[in-house]
């Protein structure tokens, strides 16, 4: 766009002709009007993507988010410290997710093609690389992972997270939901995965992701939670409840409350009788308010999280779900 300014001689001319000439305060003025104008047009929050409703929950709590946008991400190999005897290929990868880059670890089996892939979410504190022993034995299986670093290290803050909520800002609970659904569809963009044979897996609160994120996502074929169970919320009669907003926001990160809507995605728990962190009674009632398909397997060490002794099962269910 060019700017006309008049001459002198353009002047006289409108002078002669009886034509005003503008004074320069009012073009400045007109000028400045049109950019404002403008700037409305562009920065308006009705026509801002900023502004698009980032999350709902129902009144029964159940979360839900807008239809995603193809993934954007970047990976690179790197060398494989953690497994150093396998032969898989291991890649650094980065994907945008809520405006953030979330860091993960690819693991892909040698001489792959077309492999199921998996979700791999640790449990809270736990990095992506340090979950990479269970990743090396998922490969062993033939499966490939996605390892995540979820935020803040899967930690979580309820207070917190029930502030932003009735402020109406994004609990960092519903952005580590948004980021395992992206990672589902970062796994399925990469060329060595059959996008139709992809599940998501869990290891305690990571599993409680997990569950959402598979009732939210039906491309997922099923959920395995390892050393996780759900809040208890449902036990609750909304009745009693003095602060119906948080009764809301309770039931909405509560993966029993997505029980319900998760099948036909199958649902599998694997539980220690002695686990000295999440109660294997906590298990159990999850596993009660689960729909079929499910299946619930149990071990003994007085541990928290993933043992060798859960691996035949774990293969055998990855087995029904992906094969």
């Amino acid at each position: 766009m060019s700017r006309h300014n008049p001459g002198k001689n353009e002047n006289k001319k409108n002078a002669s002709s009886g034509t005003r000439t503008p004074k320069p305060s009012v073009l400045l003025m007109g000028f400045l009007l049109i950019l404002v104008g403008i700037f409305g047009v562009l920065y308006n929050p009705s026509n801002s993507t900023a502004a698009t409703v980032p999350w709902e929950v129902s009144e029964t709590g159940t979360l839900s988010f807008p239809q995603r946008e193809e993934p954007v991400f970047t990976t690179r190999e790197i060398e494989d410290v953690y497994a150093p005897e396998s032969s898989d290929t291991l890649k650094l990868l980065s994907f945008e997710s809520k405006g953030d880059n979330i860091q993960a670890l690819l693991r892909i089996p040698a001489n792959s093609f077309s492999s199921p892939g998996i979700v791999l979410l640790p449990g809270a504190g736990v990095s992506k690389e340090a979950e990479q022993g269970l990743a090396a034995e998922l490969s062993k299986m033939g499966y490939s992972t996605l390892t995540l670093d979820q935020r803040n290290l899967g930690g979580i803050n309820m207070g917190r997270d029930l502030e932003l909520f009735k402020a109406g800002l994004e609990p960092l609970e519903y952005a580590m939901v948004y980021d395992a659904l992206k990672a589902a569809d970062v796994l399925a963009a990469q060329p060595e995965i059959n996008k139709e044979r992809l599940a998501i897996l869990g290891e305690s609160n990571g599993g409680r992701f997990a569950v959402l994120a598979c009732a939210l996502d039906p491309s997922l074929k099923g959920v395995i939670g390892i050393s996780t169970a759900g809040y208890g919320t449902e036990e609750t009669d909304p009745a009693l409840i003095d602060d119906p907003e948080a009764y809301r926001f309770y039931r909405s990160i509560d993966p029993d409350t997505y029980l319900p809507i998760l099948p036909p995605a199958k649902f599998v728990q694997i539980h220690s009788v002695n686990d000295n962190v999440i109660s294997h009674d906590l298990a159990l009632r999850t596993f009660a308010l689960a729909k079929e398909p499910k299946a619930m397997y149990n071990v003994t060490e007085a541990t928290h999280g993933y043992t060798t002794s859960m691996r035949p099962y774990l293969e055998k269910e990855l087995s029904f779900l992906l094969n």
